[in-house]
């Protein structure tokens, strides 16, 4: 049996991703040339998940023959969202590549949270929250935008690291500009994410932040899973 990579990519255009292949051996090279040179004139692709499988050439197939309805032309782009691919990539048999830092079982329910967060409606939600570990509240307003975060200028945010942050939250934070008192300076792009993924940046800490943002009636952005669920 043959064993190779299968690699998830975003890319510059919402919704539309890449589903490729590649040798083992080949994987960092591959990722270096499309994050840098792009793929069939869309730019911007990033890595989001790849896993070490058996059969990979089998597999990758399979996958193609799978979303063939959301296939552009004859690419390897799919419109398509990413976390439903994230989720079936996830569970097959193998060693994630890519982030190395997460098990299969953590990516595949982030991809589930992230999926059930674009119910939430385009608006402003708030956070409010007393942070123990350095007697220090925290309070974020952020913007929701067909399913994508953007945390506002002038949010207060958790400056004490607490154990089980997320690896995706501290990337974000290290993106952002934030003063010593954790005052968000500008704006933050957060891009498609879960609340739980915006808490943890807010707060510096891992949280369900399902119950913690709310809309300007004061109910908890866990409503709308709920209707889901019902």
């Amino acid at each position: 049996m043959s064993k190779g990579i299968i690699y998830l990519m975003t890319t510059a255009v919402p919704g539309l991703v890449k589903i490729g292949k590649t040798g083992s051996s080949n994987f960092e090279q591959r990722m270096y040339s499309l994050e840098h040179d792009g793929y069939r004139n869309v730019t911007a692709l990033k890595r989001s998940f790849a896993i070490e499988v058996e059969d990979y050439d089998e597999k990758e197939s399979l996958l193609h023959t799978i979303f063939e309805k959301s296939r552009v032309s004859d690419t390897e782009l799919f419109a398509i969202d990413v976390n439903i691919v994230t989720q079936l990539l996830s569970s097959f048999d193998g060693i994630v590549v890519f982030p190395k830092t997460e098990t299969k079982t953590d990516i595949f329910e982030s991809a589930s949270d992230n999926s059930k967060s674009k119910l939430i409606p385009n608006g402003i939600y708030y956070f409010q929250r007393k942070k123990h570990s350095d007697n220090k509240t925290v309070k974020a307003t952020a913007v929701i935008e067909n399913g994508r975060w953007t945390l506002l200028k002038g949010s207060i945010l958790g400056i004490t690291e607490d154990v089980g942050v997320p690896q995706k939250a501290k990337a974000l934070r290290a993106t952002m500009s934030i003063d010593k008192n954790g005052k968000l300076l500008e704006n933050a792009e957060l891009g498609e994410c879960s609340p739980s993924l915006a808490g943890a940046v807010v707060v510096n800490q891992a949280i369900s932040g399902w119950s913690e943002w709310k809309d300007h009636d004061g109910r908890p952005v866990d409503i709308y899973r709920k209707k889901l669920d019902s």
